[in-house]
């Protein structure tokens, strides 16, 4: 992603800077501020020596039924795979600063994984062609690391997800880079606060649709959209199961939550309308009215009591609930 050059002294009626032979008033003036599409490198290679999933070689994703409640054994497993998701996670945001790309954030991130002996699992997945996804402002998601140089006050999504042991973890988080306004950083804690309000709604016995309504209730409190398109998911040897958590309320989900699930609650939150647009690139989302969002995520598992948060806990970004800091 690239930012458009200064244009505070270009007219109306002059050609603009793009090159385009258009008026600038006809060309990039309405964009001025938004993220655009930048160079994108060559897909980063991992060693043969790194277990790899199934799509990694072909970018295919095949599908099967993943058992909703995951096995004693498969649950240790991902416990090791959130704690190095959330390890990343937290180099990674403390990697960001004004004037690097987001192409090196990627080449550092991918370097992360490998240390540790995992593959990071958007790598080919589908043809994703990075190994994490960097969203700036008002991308909602799924921001492809590219050329695009942070801008100081920018608010930046770093979503990642490692696969070791046979098993994917997944966390992300919204941070600030550089100096950033008193709006931006309100909207980042709310988000985060909405998140943890869905993840203490986990429950036993109680349908996933209390997720959504203690983080839409939250959201809405501060007169925040939440958005609908995208949702969280199941987890664990898929990336991708099918138990979906919606991070508003909807009484038609009406899926038990049972000992032993697992899967994210990632609640997206706008300053603005909560719809969205699609780049041509078929991955990144923006927000409908170009307002800013941020987001953050978890992989949780439902315990006979309550929750497990396999991407919390001592050294994560967002370690526990705000309120228990």
């Amino acid at each position: 992603m690239s930012t458009q050059p200064s244009t505070g002294s270009l007219q109306a009626n002059a050609p603009c800077w793009c090159g385009s032979g258009r008026k600038y008033k006809r060309c990039h003036r309405n964009t001025e501020g938004r993220v655009h599409p930048g160079e994108i490198s060559p897909m980063r290679l991992v060693p043969e020596t790194i277990p790899r999933p199934s799509y990694a070689d072909s970018g295919v994703v095949e599908h099967w039924d993943e058992p909703l409640v995951k096995t004693p054994e498969i649950i240790e497993r991902m416990r090791h795979s959130g704690k190095i998701a959330a390890e990343v996670l937290r180099l990674a945001g403390e990697f960001l600063e004004p004037g690097k790309s987001t192409d090196e954030v990627d080449a550092y991130v991918h370097d992360l994984f490998i240390e540790r002996g995992a593959y990071p699992s958007t790598l080919n997945y589908h043809g994703y062609p990075k190994s994490l996804c960097t969203s700036a402002n008002e991308v909602i998601c799924h921001g492809i690391p590219d050329s695009r140089i942070m801008l100081d006050g920018d608010i930046m999504n770093l979503d990642v997800t490692g696969f070791v042991g046979g098993v994917h973890g997944d966390t992300n988080a919204t941070f600030c880079v550089g100096e950033v306004d008193q709006a931006s950083r309100d909207l980042i804690r709310v988000t985060e606060e909405c998140t943890w309000l869905g993840i203490e709604a986990v429950r036993p016995g109680r349908p996933v649709s209390d997720i959504g309504r203690a983080i839409e209730d939250h959201a809405k409190e501060h007169r925040y959209g939440v958005v609908k398109a995208f949702i969280g998911h199941g987890i664990g040897e898929q990336f991708h199961t099918d138990i979906q958590i919606l991070h508003y309320y909807d009484s038609r989900s009406t899926l038990e939550m049972l000992p032993g699930m697992t899967f994210t609650i990632e609640p997206m939150i706008t300053l603005g309308d909560w719809r969205h647009r699609m780049w041509d690139d078929g991955w990144t989302a923006v927000t409908a009215d170009w307002q800013r969002t941020a987001q953050f995520e978890h992989t949780v598992l439902v315990t006979d009591d309550g929750v497990e948060v396999l991407t919390g806990g001592a050294g994560a970004v967002s370690s526990m609930a705000p309120w228990n800091r």
